[in-house]
């Protein structure tokens, strides 16, 4: 899988990259009234434009990407400053509010995340196989603290959803993966586009040791 998610950005293959800030974070985000200040933790982050937008409005981000290319892209249309360095198994970018780390999500501790508040994921799970899904699942809880609130973005496809990424993530997926350690709300289902993608929107809170 890393190999080639790798792939895909040395070859172009990138059709999931927005060229503009996503329409549903800025329409949900607000909700979730996260604290100001509070950094973002966002997984698989490749050279999302929303990490800019979520940056722009005091929010530190911290994105986790396996390609080094996407970070360099998206370092190079930025502005400012870059600081580079190393915190083993990690290279480590930054720019203004923006930290990007390049390696594998996975290998990620709970000691890197400890001033995370809130996380995004736009297309961190549905760029994941169904055997990996339940990993991330897992993991994601692992890194957040209680009360941590996040906004997730997953699409059904109905045309041939057996194909991917993105990947055909059914709703009552996202519940059995996420319920166990957090409280779950679907907030919206957008209408298929035409290529047979529809997209639901989630929020998600980490649940409490009392609540679990």
């Amino acid at each position: 899988m890393a190999n080639e998610w790798i792939e895909r950005w040395r070859d172009g293959r990138i059709g999931f990259h927005l060229e503009k800030t996503h329409p549903q974070l800025m329409r949900y985000w607000p909700s979730l009234n996260v604290p100001a200040g509070g950094k973002v933790l966002v997984p698989l982050c490749g050279k999302s434009l929303d990490m800019r937008w979520l940056a722009q409005r005091g929010y530190p981000v911290l994105g986790i990407e396996l390609s080094s290319q996407a970070i360099e892209e998206f370092l190079a249309e930025g502005e400012g400053e870059v600081a580079r360095y190393h915190r083993e198994p990690f290279d480590i970018w930054r720019q203004g509010n923006v930290e990007l780390w390049c390696g594998d999500f996975f290998q990620l501790h709970i000691e890197n995340t400890r001033e995370i508040q809130s996380f995004y994921d736009r297309a961190s799970l549905i760029a994941l196989r169904s055997a990996a899904r339940q990993r991330y699942a897992f993991h994601l809880a692992q890194l957040l603290p209680p009360g941590a609130k996040g906004l997730m973005i997953t699409i059904t496809r109905s045309i041939l959803p057996e194909k991917g990424p993105p990947y055909h993530v059914e709703s009552d997926e996202v519940r059995l993966l996420f319920t166990p350690n957090f409280e779950v709300e679907l907030l919206d289902v957008l209408p298929a586009d035409d290529r047979g993608f529809s997209e639901h929107i989630w929020t998600l809170t980490r649940r409490g040791p009392s609540e679990i």
